[in-house]
């Protein structure tokens, strides 16, 4: 058996640095993937956020010299929050999806595998490691499957008994040898539970999805978001957590055992009209620690402004007409157009000169059209109740 006994202490040296679950695998190669990978890229289900090279995610020798094994590791991060704040009506409030809840996961996986690795470096000199987490070249979830910490549950995600899928994933290469771990069989059966729930159908059904229909990737984008996803992003700024919220292995399951993890309430679902006009220094401030945030402010506030349209916030009007006039975004304008002519519920005179004014000042041209919409959307409005009584 190939460094047994060096096997079990990483085992429990891991178990002492705070690491939930880890797992050995083979570095072969994951060539299974290799088909699929180039057709999800060939009919557009990729986003443009995974490694561009494909031969690097599957071929762990052209990122490493003679890679033996593959250290997979996985922390459990918590999926209910202990005092959520109340959603009041004229106060409304957003909410980040629970991967982006605490610290950004990135940095702590980072510094857990630091801790693993500077562990093995006692126990053996001659070594070499590379450490990643889902910006690094291979596949977290096939590695992790591979390492019998779970399976690949029909949403892609990896499920794992103890956590179910409220885990984050990282791994770390080694030309050290090690005996692999037995792999967990697929546990999902006939339950089609996230397919089904998923409103945007971005899920295939077989582990693969269409990243671009995802919501997640949606609430990233820095663009104009498609209109066919406005209303399906509800209330969530960043993220989607839909598919693991129906999955049964989940059921029950919410775990606090990483102090940097727990969210804060305010933070986490935060008021959406201050997010308007938030200034850089405050954003950084606020949210500059959540994984939730390396896209900037851009996203989060365009995401807050279709957050308050979806719940047709007659408070956040005022704001929202400020937005119109003096953000100098084009995109941020264009939505916020969008976010009144929802919100808006009757024929309003004085609200359609003032878009028809903005209208004539504007230049870019999807900005054009979405103002055109939003004032044609407007127009429509019928006359308030009492006007259609007197006629």
């Amino acid at each position: 058996m190939a460094n047994a006994v060096l096997k079990e202490k990483i085992k429990q040296a891991a178990t002492e640095i705070g690491i939930d679950k880890i797992g050995f695998a083979t570095a072969d190669d994951f060539a299974h993937l290799e088909d699929s990978l180039h057709e999800q890229k060939a009919q557009g289900h990729t986003t443009g956020f995974e490694h561009k090279v494909i031969e690097e995610r599957i071929y762990p020798d052209k990122i490493f010299n003679k890679p033996k094994t593959i250290i997979s590791i996985a922390l459990a991060y918590p999926s209910e929050i202990e005092k959520p704040l109340p959603n009041e009506r004229d106060d409304r409030r957003g909410v980040f999806a629970r991967a982006s809840w605490g610290v950004d996961y990135h940095h702590i996986l980072e510094d857990k595998m630091s801790q693993l690795i500077a562990y093995i470096k006692e126990e053996t000199t001659t070594a070499t490691f590379k450490p990643m987490v889902d910006t690094g070249e291979l596949p977290d979830v096939a590695t992790a499957e591979r390492a019998g910490l779970g399976f690949i549950g029909r949403n892609g995600l990896l499920i794992t008994e103890e956590f179910g899928s409220w885990v984050y994933l990282g791994e770390i290469i080694t030309d050290l040898e090690f005996d692999p771990d037995e792999r967990v069989d697929f546990g999902c059966g006939d339950c089609m539970r996230c397919i089904d729930a998923c409103p945007t159908d971005a899920l295939i059904g077989d582990g693969r999805m269409d990243a671009n229909l995802c919501l997640s990737y949606q609430t990233q984008t820095k663009g104009y978001m498609p209109e066919e996803f406005r209303r399906k992003m509800g209330h969530v700024i960043y993220g989607c957590d839909i598919c693991q919220l129906v999955c049964p292995y989940n059921r029950g399951k919410s775990f606090h055992l990483h102090p940097e993890m727990e969210p804060e309430p305010e933070v986490v679902q935060p008021k959406l009209k201050p997010m308007l006009t938030i200034s850089n220094k405050e954003f950084k401030n606020t949210f500059g620690e959540l994984a939730g945030s390396w896209r900037g402010k851009k996203p989060l506030q365009r995401n807050a402004i279709i957050a308050l349209g979806n719940y047709r916030d007659q408070t956040a009007l005022p704001q929202l007409i400020e937005v119109m006039e003096t953000d100098p975004r084009p995109m941020i304008r264009g939505t916020a157009a969008w976010a009144i002519a929802k919100i808006e519920r009757y024929q309003n005179d004085a609200l359609v000169e003032f878009m028809e004014e903005q209208l004539a000042k504007e230049t870019d041209e999807e900005t054009v059209e979405e103002m055109t919409k939003a004032l044609e959307t407007l127009r429509a409005k019928r006359p308030p109740r009492e006007s259609r009584r007197k006629s």
